[in-house]
Order: C-alpha cells, then structure tokens, then sequence
C-alpha cells in the first residue's frame, strides 16, 4: 500500500497557525490591564480626597489672635456716622475717674451721630437735658460746632456733670475708635482727659 499524500487543502490547513491557544492569554492580559486601570483611577481619587481633607482640617487664626487695629487710624473714624454711643467712663489726666452717673430716671449720659437729614448732627442726653449740634470728620478726629439743649434744672448727680461733659465736647483734641466687639469711641480732650463710649444697641 502506497503511504496517502497529502491534499493541498490538509496543507494549508496545517499550515495555518492555531490561535485558539492564544485566546486566554490575550484575555487575562486585558482583564489585567483594566484591573490595573481602575486601581490607578482608585489611588488617584483617594488622594484627591485626602488632599480635600487636608485643605478643609487647615488651621484658622481667630479674629482674637489677629494684632488689634490702630484706633487712632484716620480711616476708623470714617466709621462714626449713624452711630449711638454711651458714655462709660470719664478718665482724669491724673490718672484716677471721674464718676458718670445719667439721669434722675437711671437714664445714660448718651451721644447720638446722625446723618439722616442729609447734615452731621450730634445730639443726645447730658445727665439732665437734650442736647443737639453739629459735628465734623476730618484728619482721623471728630469733633463739635456749638450744642445747643434744653435748660431744665437739676439737683442730680447727672445734673452735676452736665456742664463738664458739654465742656469736654469742646475741647476734643483727639478721638479714638475701636469696631471690634465691645466698640468703643475715645475722646481724648486738650487738657489729658479721655472720656470712653461704648456702643450701643450691638
């Protein structure tokens, strides 16, 4: 018996390479590589998180570890129109207090700075009558043009400081303002006293 040849279609059969061996390998490295690509996209989002985290937990200072602003600056008494003060305490050049007490009522000595009529008015309460007149801005100082007020008598305490008080408008050499809480206006008068407000209706 004569051994059989082979066809020309066996031989380009058998010449064709199987690639049906190779399939799971090119699938194992695809899955790889996309596992690969998710855990690179995974890393990256958590270190944008923490990087998020981190920007958010940074410290903050506190306006109360802030230096305190310069209450003689110029600027801050730009900061006095439509405000209401209280007269709290009256500071001698001496160095000791003068005692402010208000009204027979308990009413406070007061100083109210308004621009509502379109004019710098001053006006308030001096220990015994209303009192009412103009008042300027410049050069970082607040000061007084004449006050006029009510000319009711009185044999109060308050009474017995009204005169010195509308004395002291008068002769205002130098003011002070502080905006942060409590607010407090100085004014600091020609002969070394200094008279402290402090804000009201904070």
């Amino acid at each position: 018996m004569q051994p059989t040849s082979a066809t020309p279609r066996d031989a380009r059969t058998s010449a064709t390479p199987d690639t049906s061996s190779n399939a799971p390998d090119t699938a194992a490295r695809v899955s790889l590589r996309r596992r690969a690509g998710y855990a690179l996209a995974v890393v990256s989002m958590a270190a944008s998180l923490s990087m998020l985290v981190a920007a958010c937990s940074m410290p903050k200072h506190a306006d109360t570890e802030a230096p305190p602003p310069d209450p003689f600056n110029p600027a801050a008494t730009q900061l006095l129109d439509n405000t209401d003060w209280q007269l709290s305490s009256w500071k001698l050049a001496s160095g000791s207090t003068r005692e402010v007490l208000g009204g027979a009522s308990g009413e406070p000595i007061t100083l109210v700075l308004s621009t509502e009529t379109g004019l710098r008015r001053a006006s308030g309460f001096s220990g015994c009558n209303r009192y009412t007149g103009t008042y300027m801005l410049k050069d970082g100082k607040l000061s007084f043009g004449p006050l006029a007020g009510t000319r009711m008598a009185c044999a109060t305490p308050g009474g017995n400081i009204e005169g010195a008080y509308l004395a002291a408008l008068a002769h205002v050499e130098r003011s002070a303002v502080d905006m942060r809480k409590p607010q407090q206006l100085q004014l600091i008068l020609d002969n070394g006293d200094t008279l402290v407000f402090a804000r009201r209706g904070q």
